[in-house]
Order: structure tokens, then sequence, then C-alpha cells
């Protein structure tokens, strides 16, 4: 797709103005372009990419198995732009014909903007994800608990972690608990302790019971990280699971500040995360370390259900 540069800036402009850590627009993907104008002539794109997940791929277990995701471009058009963008998407979907059953509608958008939020509401999409950022100091030394590097031989216990969060998480949020998630989760663990991935555990008498599993990434020119970050290098928080016994004693808290000041001692900017804003723990919890909504991921499923 060639898109005006004109859209790219004047969207690139009012980012900035909503939100200064926002990275600048970068010309969208290639997809299907959809397009609409509002009265006054206004005119504003869209991209639309379709996406249909392998059967073992463990996208599966936050995503549904066919997204339909729109990257729009409304330049400096607000809600009024959004709107008449998101009825054409409604009306090419009509054409498209998404899967009934295990599809989705999805779009990513800055989450304060919030005068382009009643024109998502409106056409039922949800906020179920929020890419959150934290670029405080680190914190103190963590004390009362003891937290070591997980290694691979510590799989079949990160995995039973990560299992505990991604069933809570299925029941609150987009994750998906499908009946192959523990073979699909311990493919992935095992690969990322192999690798020497940045996990850690912190235990209680010997016992494991809290899990932060994550990641060290570089938002650079041309690569997906810089569409959502500032340049950087950056930690990513993949997974922090407490069991239900240990929660509301400090561990979490503590075991993220451990694994806040052990990232930044890799020479990372910040770290981000997703969560789920319906989530009563998340929602709660990563306020409270120092994390802000930067982007909003808006859904519908089934994909039809798009008004």
């Amino acid at each position: 797709m060639t898109v005006g540069q004109g859209l790219v800036e004047a969207q690139s402009a009012r980012f900035a103005s909503v939100d200064p850590l926002l990275p600048a627009v970068v010309a969208p993907p290639d997809g299907d372009v959809i397009t609409a104008a509002l009265p006054d002539g206004t005119r504003v794109a869209g991209v639309l990419q379709r996406q249909v997940h392998d059967r073992r791929s463990p996208a599966r277990l936050w995503s549904a198995t066919e997204v339909w995701e729109l990257t729009p471009l409304l330049g400096a058009a607000g809600a009024a732009g959004m709107d008449v963008l998101l009825r054409a998407w409604r009306k090419r979907l009509d054409l498209l014909r998404p899967a009934e059953r295990d599809s989705a509608c999805v779009l990513t958008w800055p989450s304060r903007d919030a005068e382009a939020t009643r024109a998502l509401l409106d056409h039922g999409l949800v906020p179920l994800t929020v890419i959150a950022v934290r670029q405080a100091p680190p914190p103190p030394a963590p004390t009362g608990v003891a937290i070591r590097r997980a290694t691979p031989a510590d799989l079949e216990t990160v995995l039973t972690l990560a299992l505990a969060e991604l069933r809570y998480s299925s029941m609150v949020g987009s994750t998906v608990h499908r009946p192959d998630a523990a073979e699909l989760k311990r493919r992935t663990l095992a690969e990322r302790l192999v690798t020497g991935g940045p996990a850690w555990l912190a235990e209680r008498d010997g016992i494991a019971v809290a899990l932060a599993e994550c990641a060290v990434v570089t938002s650079e020119p041309g690569n997906w990280t810089a569409t959502r970050l500032p340049h950087g290098r950056w930690g990513y928080v993949n997974c922090v699971s407490v069991l239900p016994g240990a929660r509301g004693a400090g561990v979490g808290r503590r075991l993220m500040a451990h694994a806040h000041r052990e990232l930044h001692r890799l020479g990372t900017v910040g770290t981000y995360l997703y969560y789920n804003p319906p989530n009563p723990l998340s929602s709660v919890f990563w306020p409270r370390q120092g994390y802000r909504p930067l982007w909003t991921m808006w859904e519908v499923r089934p994909a039809g259900a798009l008004r």
C-alpha cells in the first residue's frame, strides 16, 4: 500500500499530542486497503490483515485462531474518523465472511486517546488487553523471599506456574485455555530456559511459589517493536504467576523488584508487558509496580460480531 505521507505525518503529530511516549507512525504493513470519507470530504484509511494460526502455534493460547486485524490511518481525524473507518470495516467483513467461531477482529490504538474510545465501544469492540510500560528506576533489593534464576532443570515447576496463570487469565481476558495448552507451553518454555531467557522463581521453604518469565528485546528502525515502543533495549515481562496460597503477602512485588533490577542491569531503558484490564488481580498489581497503559488492544469475538 502506498500511503499519503500527509496522513502518516498528521497521525504522528496527533499521537505525540496524546502521549509523548508513543513512537512515530510508520507506513502500515501490506494488506487489504479500506478507505472511508467524512461528510466534509476528509479521507481516512486502514489496512486489514487476516491471519490463521496453525494448530500447534503458541499464539492460539492468547488469540483466536482466525484474526482480522485493522491498522488505522486516521491522520488528524479523531472519533469521527474512527467511526467511518469501522463502518467500512463492517461492510468489508460482510463480503469476506469470517469464521463464525474462534475468530476475532482486533485493533490496537493509543490508550490515552479517549476521543476514539467512544467509537470503538459503539462498534462492539472491547478493551481486552493493554501494552503497559514502566520507566522508573529499579527498586531496592527485595527481602523476605528467596529468589533464584530458573534453569532447564526447573521446567516442570515453571510449567506448573505458567499454566496456573493461563487458567486464571482465560477467565478474565483474551487468553484461551485450549486442550493442548500444556504441550504448547512446555515446548516454548523449554526453548526459553535452554537458551538462557531470563526467568526467576520465588521460593518459600525451598518450594517455588511464584514465577517471573521475561525477555530482552530491542526496538530499532524497521522491526515490529519499534511500532509500539521508543527505540532502545527493553525488558519484556511475559508471564508472572503467584500460586493462590501465596497471594497477598508481597511475593509478587518482591519477585518483580528483583526482575526489574536484573533487567536494568542488562542495559534496558524500561520494561513493558501485556495485561488484561478485566483481570481483577493484574489491573491492580501492575499499576502499583509503576506500569501504565501505552496501547490498548481492542477486540471482538467472533469477528462477525463487529457492529
